[in-house]
């Protein structure tokens, strides 16, 4: 009896709490499609925006917490207004790095952008991430955080297998012992070739100076449209 009256008194309660629960949900989803504040202007989310790096970067000596410095190279409008223009600071960190193994693994990079710098000095928060590497040959860009990853040498180490294999081979058959030669040299050139391999670590990644990157806003960007107006 008593268990019956105590479902009885709680259902009306989870009901209530359900209910309460649904409405917030509802209250966020409506901010989210309300226009700006006054006085506000937002940059939506998946708003990509070109970079240029103003230092070069490595796996070879990066370390986490580094600061990374860019510049915009074209400007970017909302609503017929320039509200990014060309030659705006970008700031950001280093958030992870790994070198590629000697085995196996490739070089890693992460880095993420955190604040805008105008001509005028406003600054404003910049939750930004790697896009694209534009013309990029030896990187590639996965994951939805913007890892930049470079790309694999299984291609170069086979090369550099055979071709000591190669050579090995030339050497043993110019020593006069023929077939049997060549094929011993070969052994001997491509056991070197391997031993080469394993001992020397993947490329690094490396972003010189002016690498062009394409940055996306992972969330929605609020500015100040008074500061934006300051000459």
């Amino acid at each position: 009896m008593r268990r019956c009256l105590v479902l009885l008194l709680a259902c009306p309660l989870t009901l209530a709490f359900a209910q309460q629960a649904a409405q917030n949900d509802q209250k966020q989803v409506v901010s989210a499609d309300e226009p700006a504040a006054p006085g506000k202007i937002i940059v939506p989310s998946g708003t990509q925006i070109p970079l240029a790096l103003k230092q070069a970067i490595s796996t070879k000596n990066a370390k986490v917490g580094d600061a990374v410095y860019a510049e915009t190279n074209f400007p970017i409008t909302l609503n017929d207004r320039v509200v990014i223009p060309a030659g705006t600071y970008v700031q950001g960190r280093i958030s992870e790095v790994r070198r590629a193994g000697r085995v196996k693994g490739r070089a890693e990079l992460l880095m993420h952008f955190t604040t805008l710098v105008y001509p005028t000095g406003y600054t404003a928060l910049l939750p930004g991430a790697v896009e694209n590497l534009p013309g990029a040959e030896k990187q590639e860009v996965k994951g939805d955080e913007g890892k930049v990853r470079q790309d694999s040498e299984k291609g170069k180490d086979a090369g550099t297998v055979a071709s000591t294999a190669a050579t090995g081979a030339t050497i043993g058959a110019l020593a006069g012992q023929g077939l049997k030669g060549a094929g011993i040299g070969g052994a001997a050139g491509a056991a070197a070739g391997l031993g080469w391999a394993l001992l020397t670590r993947g490329s690094d990644v490396m972003l010189p100076v002016g690498t062009s990157v394409q940055m996306v806003l992972q969330r929605p960007l609020v500015l100040d449209e008074s500061k934006l107006a300051r000459r």
